[in-house]
């Protein structure tokens, strides 16, 4: 859940800090008071879009941070995602918004939109009016319809996804490789082309690279031997001056005194060790230059062989491995073409079957959401009446079309609904007004709260069009949903507000000569003020503070029911 929001330099908030609690939590006050930006500074956390308009006047940046401790289920998710909450089981998400860029963190590691976008489908959910909205659409519909029917119909629809991926990918493979007969003799004359010239080359991996340096080697011969040999004569015997005789003479003036000292004996030892270890390299320094010896031939031989892998290597791929693996693919590309109506027979029996397989699995699935539909749409039902829809008709229609075999199944599904006495069933999206829509949304989540994991839930304008008892109903909803859920709600329904488990008044004023905004959790009087002002206006009266608390007390009633 949502244990805190920390906002700093954001509209007129100079810097607060709001601990949310479980059930419940309402937040009230008069027009303009900044309840929106105490909502939004949410959206912003979450990766909502950012606008530098939004910073404090005055201020370089402003900071919204949001602290969640996870249920086991958004731990894990999270961690798929890879990311771990700080070692007290808390999760930290923190956006910082500057006058040229913004900069999200979680956990103190800097993610994307992309990421935060994720993050937050797995700890929060937000309503607004566009949230609302959603519920138009059919393909959203059809989510809902889907994750109600469960793990069943999960399980089925992953079936049905990698069989459509199949099925398209080898219609897809037969209509690229369809062509008329002119059409495959002359690709497959290439192949063979192709195929012939890097067989004929009896490539070795790795034979490039040695080749190369082979041809380093004999390109610049000359210039070696010139460098072995003036190499040869400073460090070898036989020159006068050499290293190798001025170590032998240096070998022989130390022997005629190491007799006398110990001391010396140890430096003849030492000394005699460098000499064997420069006879050593002078071997191999004349053995080196023995095998640079080569021929003309050789070196044309070499060089024309690097020259024949590098023009393979200029039409087929970078390397060798890669030219290999283009004859691998031409050549199963050339059994295709030459046995064209085996491979033709053999796809198209292969699609067939998954065509069957795929209708077979759809039909499972079309079942289970006509049995999910029934059920889903009688609760529904019933939930939408307990909100005031009194004549309420409501259906989840679900119209199997098995020619149009898609990768979640052939079905068109369909909110249809009816708000009116006499009226016909018709698509949700022709019928419901904004304010029919937040009580509809309102329904499906107290319906769906039992296979829902993400435990914080936003209402913004839930009271949108509603008022009297139709206002009371919509409280009462709220409260059983934050029996489970921790719920997050701006009202300006005092039904609404009297139900509230934990209430915060949020309120404008004037400091220092700034227009700032402050939230503060009300105490039971205070929440009984409140609900009076919302009552009765800016005098509170005995009478609306006893109007009050008999809400309050019925509301209370109501909870523990």
């Amino acid at each position: 859940m949502l244990e805190s929001l920390h906002v700093k330099n954001l509209a007129l908030i100079d810097e607060e800090e709001v601990f949310f609690r479980e059930g419940l939590n309402i937040l009230t006050g008069e027009t303009g008071a900044g309840k929106s930006v105490i909502i939004g500074s949410v959206s912003l956390a979450l990766g909502g879009r950012a606008d530098k308009e939004l910073i404090r006047t005055g201020a370089d940046y402003a900071l919204i941070e949001l602290v969640f401790s996870l249920n086991e289920f958004q731990a894990e998710r999270l961690k798929e995602l890879d990311f771990f909450p700080e070692e007290d089981g808390t999760f930290v998400l923190q956006r910082k918004i500057m006058p040229a860029r913004s900069v999200c963190k979680a956990c103190g590691e800097t993610v994307g939109a992309r990421q935060l976008q994720r993050i937050a489908e797995v700890l929060i959910d937000i309503h607004g009016q566009h949230e609302h909205q959603t519920l138009l659409d059919k393909k959203k519909q059809k989510e809902i319809l889907d994750d109600y029917a469960g793990a069943g119909a999960a399980g089925i629809k992953k079936e049905i996804k990698e069989s459509y991926r199949e099925y398209t990918g080898l219609q897809r493979e037969l209509e690229e490789r369809e062509q008329d007969e002119s059409g495959r003799q002359r690709e497959a004359e290439l192949l063979r082309f192709e195929i012939e010239e890097i067989g004929e080359a009896g490539i070795v991996p790795g034979e490039d690279e040695e080749l190369e340096q082979l041809y380093r080697k004999m390109l610049n011969g000359r210039k070696i031997r010139e460098a072995l040999g003036a190499m040869y004569r400073l460090t070898g015997q036989g020159s006068g001056e050499s290293a190798g005789e001025n170590i032998s003479r240096a070998l022989r003036e130390l022997r005629s005194v190491s007799s006398y000292d110990g001391a010396l004996a140890e430096l003849e030892s030492q000394l005699l060790d460098i000499d064997s270890l420069l006879s050593d390299f002078n071997r191999a320094a004349a053995e080196y230059m023995e095998e640079l010896e080569f021929d003309e031939e050789d070196f044309a031989r070499t060089e024309g062989r690097l020259n024949l892998l590098n023009h393979l290597k200029s039409k087929y791929g970078k390397s060798l491995e890669d030219v290999a693996a283009y004859k691998a693919r031409g050549e199963e590309r050339l059994d295709v073409l030459e046995n064209y109506e085996v491979y033709r027979q053999e796809a198209m029996e292969r699609i067939a079957s998954l065509e069957k397989r795929l209708q077979s699995e759809a039909d499972r699935l079309s079942g289970l959401r006509k049995k999910a539909a029934a059920e889903l749409g009688g609760k529904l039902k019933q939930a939408l009446q307990d909100l005031n829809f009194e004549d309420i008709k409501f259906e989840i229609r679900v119209t199997p079309q098995p020619g149009q075999l898609a990768a979640d199944g052939y079905d068109d599904v369909e909110f249809m609904i009816s708000t009116n006495r006499g009226e016909g069933l018709k698509p949700l999206s022709q019928v419901a007004s904004g304010g029919e829509l937040s009580r509809i949304m309102l329904a499906f989540k107290t319906v769906l709260a039992d296979r829902d994991e993400i435990e914080t839930l936003i209402f913004d304008e839930i009271d949108t069009g509603i008022s009297g008892r139709t206002a009371w109903k919509v409280s009462e909803k709220m409260g059983i949903l934050g029996r489970n859920r921790q719920i997050i709600c701006i009202t300006h329904l005092p039904q609404i507000a009297a139900m509230a488990d934990a209430h915060f008044l949020i309120k404008k004023g004037t400091e220092g000569g700034r227009t700032v905004t402050r939230i503060n959790r009300l105490e039971e009087e205070d929440s009984l003020k409140e609900l009076a002002r919302m009552l009765g206006g800016e005098q509170i009266t005995e009478a609306a503070l006893r109007n009050a608390k008999e809400m309050k007390e019925l509301a209370g009633n109501t909870k523990h029911y």
